[in-house]
């Protein structure tokens, strides 16, 4: 059976919320996987970002402006970069955003799975639960929690959570092949035994779909 992977680098909900394409490819789809993504990659009202490289800081509003006077949005290339510095100079002020993140992220997502109309696997791949990636900017997916994914679960198929084991966390990058310069880029990726743990869940939900 023929399977294509759609994973965009850096993506976020927006890349698979706007593609015309993945909408007509996923509507012959005998079944389709979503893997969650994190709510900081995404526009919002606070903040835009690239339409393709998600991750891409493109410019603030003038509410964020409004609330962080002393930060200057010019020197900010990345997402992540820009969250984390928001987050040191005034965390209380934070709130604000992560809610507006949250809000955004669950209507798009429901969005993204009301585009699918065939059978759909939403699923949770990380070394984190929802409860521990919650308040996380660096986990994978970052802000996520338990509640945001109860509503949007209902619109799935089905709903795998992986969270990795110690011991495929522990094996690294062994198996990978990259280059000297993807180093710190594929040292952050969940690696193959992973992957294989992901696999290993998604297989019993597709096989009942296929």
């Amino acid at each position: 059976m023929k399977c294509v992977n759609f994973g965009s680098l850096n993506g976020g909900v927006d890349v698979f919320a706007t593609d015309p394409f993945l909408r007509e490819v996923t509507t012959a789809a005998t079944a389709t996987v979503i893997q969650v993504t994190s709510p900081r990659n995404m526009s919002n009202r606070f903040y835009r970002v690239h339409p393709r490289r998600n991750d891409r800081f493109v410019d603030a509003s003038a509410l964020l402006r409004a609330i962080y006077r002393d930060v200057d949005f010019a020197e900010f290339n990345f997402t992540n970069h820009m969250l984390q510095r928001l987050i040191t100079v005034l965390p209380d002020r934070f709130d604000a955003v992560l809610e507006d993140l949250r809000v955004s992220w669950v209507a798009r997502m429901r969005l993204v799975l009301s585009h699918f109309p065939g059978k759909t696997v939403l699923l949770w791949a990380s070394d984190k639960t929802p409860e521990t990636a919650d308040c996380d900017v660096d986990a994978e997916p970052a802000f996520v929690n338990r509640a945001m994914l109860q509503e949007v679960i209902p619109m799935a198929t089905e709903y795998v959570e992986v969270v990795a084991s110690d011991d495929a966390m522990s094996s690294g990058t062994d198996g990978m092949v990259f280059s000297e310069m993807d180093v710190p880029a594929a040292s952050k990726m969940l690696g193959p035994l992973v992957h294989n743990e992901i696999a290993s869940a998604l297989g019993p939900a597709l096989r009942e779909m296929l």
